[in-house]
C-alpha cells in the first residue's frame, strides 16, 4: 500500500509541476507580447487567472469561497492572505475578481521560465536588501496610483516549522494600505497545507475552502496605527484558523 501511495505522490506532483510550466510554454509568443507593456496587464491577468484555474481543477481541487464583505470595483484593496502552500497563489489568482499584482520573494525568479514571466508581472522582493525592500515600496505606490489592487502574504515566507499556524506578519503592506488609506481584506485559506504542502508525499484533492473577511479600513489612520492594523489582520486570521481546527 505505501509502495502504491509513494507513486502516486510522484506521478500527482510531477502532474503539478508540468501544468505550471506546460500552458506557459504553450503561449510563450503570447505572453512576451502581453508582459510587453503595463497598460496590456489585465489581458495578462485574465491569462493567468485562466492557468490558475486550469491548475486547480486538472488537480482535483474544488474552490468555496466564502465573502464575508464584497469588492467595490472602483476601489483599491491590499489583500493579506496566510501563506502555507504553492497553490496559495493559483488560488488567490482564482478567486479575485480584478486585476490585482502580487509583491513576491525574488527567489521564485530562478523558477526556469515561469520566473521570467513572474519577473516581469509581479513586485519582486529582496528581502536580504534593505534597498530591494525599498524599491518594493516605491513600485507599490505606483501601482495602486494606478487603479490596481496589490497581494501581499504578510507572512513574508511559509513558516518552516510546520506546528506553527501563524507566522508573525511584516510591516509592508499596512504601511502601504495606511499610505493609500485603502482597506486590508485579511484571507484565510484553511486547506492549502493539508492539500498540498512543500512536503512532497503528502497531501491530496478536495475542496480548497477560502474566506474574506470584512475589511479592515484605514481611514483616518497615520503610520503611527501600523502595528494596531497589523495586529488586527493577524487576529482575525489567526483565531479563524484556530477555531477552523477545533471543528474538524
Amino acid at each position: 500500500m505505501k509502495i502504491f501511495k509513494g507513486i502516486f505522490y510522484i506521478f500527482w506532483r510531477c502532474w503539478f509541476y508540468c501544468w505550471v510550466l506546460f500552458p506557459i510554454i504553450l503561449i510563450f509568443p503570447i505572453l512576451l507580447i502581453v508582459t510587453s507593456t503595463e497598460k496590456l496587464y489585465p489581458v495578462f491577468f485574465k491569462i493567468a487567472q485562466a492557468w490558475a484555474n486550469t491548475i486547480l481543477f486538472v488537480m482535483g481541487f474544488k474552490v468555496n469561497l466564502i465573502e464575508e464583505e464584497h469588492l467595490d470595483d472602483t476601489k483599491s484593496y491590499m489583500f493579506c492572505p496566510n501563506h502555507t502552500s504553492m497553490i496559495d497563489v493559483m488560488l488567490m489568482l482564482s478567486i479575485a475578481k480584478n486585476p490585482f499584482v502580487f509583491v513576491g520573494k525574488k527567489e521564485l525568479t530562478k523558477i526556469p521560465i515561469f520566473g521570467y514571466f513572474y519577473k516581469r508581472t509581479c513586485i519582486i522582493v529582496d528581502r536580504s536588501d534593505s534597498k530591494s525592500r525599498k524599491a518594493v515600496f516605491d513600485e507599490a505606490r505606483r501601482r495602486l496610483s494606478d487603479g490596481l489592487d496589490v497581494c501581499i502574504f504578510p507572512e513574508g515566507l511559509v513558516p518552516d516549522d510546520e506546528s506553527v499556524v501563524l507566522a508573525d506578519f511584516k510591516n509592508g503592506a499596512f504601511r502601504l494600505a495606511i499610505e493609500f488609506q485603502i482597506p486590508i481584506v485579511p484571507i484565510t485559506m484553511y486547506d492549502c497545507k493539508k492539500r498540498f504542502s512543500y512536503t512532497f508525499f503528502s497531501g491530496k484533492p478536495g475542496t480548497l475552502r477560502t474566506k474574506t473577511h470584512k475589511f479592515l479600513y484605514t481611514n483616518g489612520y497615520t503610520l503611527k496605527d501600523c502595528e494596531t492594523l497589523k495586529n488586527g489582520t493577524f487576529t482575525v486570521i489567526y483565531n479563524e484558523l484556530i477555531s477552523d481546527s477545533k471543528n474538524t
